[in-house]
């Protein structure tokens, strides 16, 4: 088991795109559905896997390229620390000054490294200045027990 390390900042209205955070439902529509809605169906299906937007489900980032890989750890505290370098990097431009709280930002830490310890993924997001978002996951692989048929994105 070891851990990958997600980072996606940008424009809130971005993130906000949530039809292209979820994956296509496992079947296409059905013959003679109206063709917008297999247009769509097409582009989510096609989208879904490339783009780097934070999906709605961790465990889904697994489908995503390998070059949105920020970091692999074997061991828990080593992708907690990941996080915490995360934080204490982006924390000046936290919206809201009760999420700059270093005391806050610590428990998240050691919540995050308990938490993958026992095959857990987490996911965190905070609102940054401009208005912007900032999203960091650690997702848990070989396997990932909330989905163990998705392969490693990242083949040693």
């Amino acid at each position: 088991m070891h851990h990958h390390g997600y980072l996606w900042t940008g424009p809130k209205q971005r993130f906000d795109q949530e039809a292209l955070r979820r994956p296509p439902h496992p079947e296409p529509p059905p013959a003679g559905s109206r063709p917008e809605l297999i247009q769509r169906y097409r582009e989510v299906a096609a989208e879904f896997p490339v783009c780097d937007l934070p999906p709605l489900e961790t465990v889904y980032w697994l489908v995503k390229p390998r070059s949105l890989v920020r970091g692999t750890w074997g061991e828990a505290k080593e992708a907690a620390a990941w996080l915490e370098e995360q934080l204490a990097r982006h924390a000046p431009r936290f919206a809201s000054d009760a999420e700059r709280d270093i005391a806050r930002l610590a428990r998240l830490v050691n919540s995050a490294a308990e938490h993958l310890a026992t095959g857990a993924d987490m996911s965190y997001g905070f609102y940054l200045d401009r208005p912007s978002y900032l999203s960091l996951a650690l997702v848990t692989c070989s396997p990932n027990s909330a989905a163990p048929e998705l392969p490693c994105p990242v083949r040693e």
